[in-house]
Formats: structure tokens, sequence, C-alpha cells
């Protein structure tokens, strides 16, 4: 039995950010989350976590306060201010009252250095499990950051769709603005005028007779056979359905 296997497989490897100036911490980490099924980027300063964060789609933070040259609550309060992504901290053993203002600034939990993997890990794992939102809790979609669905990525900052296999596909303004479209209503048949309805308030592209062209050049480049498309189903007479299940990050 590993450290793993008392905790169920999440239902897709959630994207955590260490940011920590110890490399050979970075090292471990990256390993060992890696080896719980999660995506792991490791940086060394607040500076390459704000570019992380501008690029990635991430789920988690794990953020050590004594940064060199930083003010880890300041770096705390800027990331919290920019999104409800979960927070995790580290600190120091002494450090009481850091760990009392990180969690006033809005941190969801912290673990004190020196610490084991596992623990870290399971405090993770809680952390990712209260942030998991009921279908019928609505957030303002001006808070959104990214939609997962089937592997795909679609980052909403960087309009770029990343591929199950990791490749980043550049989309057209129609062609994000109808994923958008179709991942803001899964499961649910739309009409050629409600996709146009809903893409307009990303794009005044689109119109009703550019659609379905739009839609073939969506599947080419999401469906493994576009000929047989299993993501986008047409309905006929009726429109165009969504089948996979949806996450939306915030």
């Amino acid at each position: 039995m590993t450290a793993f296997d008392d905790a169920p497989a999440p239902a897709h490897s959630p994207h955590i950010l260490v940011v920590d100036d110890d490399p050979a911490l970075r090292e471990l980490l990256t390993g060992y989350l890696g080896e719980a099924d999660m995506r792991v980027t490791a940086v060394e300063s607040g500076r390459r976590m704000a570019e992380v964060f501008d690029q990635e789609a991430i789920d988690l933070v794990v953020l050590d306060l004594r940064l060199p040259g930083e003010d880890g609550m300041v770096l705390a309060r800027k990331l919290r201010e920019r999104a409800s992504v979960p927070l995790v901290l580290l600190t120091g053993k002494a450090e009481e009252a850091d760990r009392v203002m990180g969690l006033e600034l809005g941190a969801d939990d912290y673990v004190t250095k020196p610490f084991s993997p596992r623990e870290l890990l399971a405090r993770i794992r809680a952390v990712l499990r209260r942030y998991q939102r009921p279908p019928e809790q609505t957030v303002r979609d001006d808070k959104r950051r990214a939609f997962r669905f089937a592997g795909w990525e679609l980052n909403l900052r960087t309009r770029r769709l990343g591929a199950p296999d990791g490749r980043k596909l550049e989309l057209s303004n129609n062609e994000f603005s109808l994923l958008v479209a179709f991942c803001s209503a899964p499961q649910r048949v739309l009409s050629r005028d409600q996709l146009l309805d809903l893409s307009r308030l990303h794009s005044a592209e689109v119109y009703d007779r550019t659609i379905d062209v739009q839609i073939l050049r969506l599947r080419r480049k999401i469906e493994r056979d576009h000929s047989k498309p299993e993501l986008i189903v047409t309905e006929r007479g009726a429109g165009y359905l969504f089948t996979p299940s949806v996450e939306t990050l915030y």
C-alpha cells in the first residue's frame, strides 16, 4: 500500500502551483505530488508565480511565506484579490503570527516546516474537496478562469485550448466563442439561434449562416474523428448537443 491508497482518485489531475525558493523541496514535491496523480508546476519566486498564474488554470497554490527579498503576505493578498484559487501556506514553526495573518487574508490552510510530503498531500486534498462547487452554485461569469471537459482545458484568460496530450491549440475568435458557449451550457441541446445569442457575448462575428461551418472547424480540433463527432453532436431539427460534463474553474 502506498501513501495514496487511502484517498479516492480525483476526476481530473488537479494542477498545483508550488512556490518555494528551495530547489530540493520543489523537486521533492513535484515528484511526490506527481505520483499522487497531480500536475505540478514548481517556481522559485512571486514573479514566476504571477507569470504561471496568467498562463495556466491553477487548482491550488502552495506558497512559502518566507521567499528571499519578497513579502509572502503581499503575494498571498495579491493572489487572493485576483481569484478564489485555494491557497495553502508554508511557514516556519516559530511563525505563529504569519499563520494567523495568512488565514485572515483568506488562506485555506497552512503547513509548518519541516513537514512530511504526505501531510501536505492530505491537506491539499482536503482543501480541494472543500472547493468542489455544487452544480447549482452560480458565480459571476467574469470570475471564470477556465473550463475542463473530456481531458481538454480551455483557458479563458489566454484564449488557448489545452489538449489531453499537453499540446496548446490556437483558436479563432469564432471557435473560442462557440466553445465557451458550449461549455457554459453542457449536455443541453442548443439551437443555432441560441448559439448565436450565447456566442455574441464574446464575439460579434458569428452569424447564423456560419454556425455550422464554425462547428465543423471546431470539431476538427477537438474530436478524435470529426466525421463521427462524440463531443459536439448534431440533434437533427433541433441544434447541437455538447455531450461531456464540464468543470468550471473560478
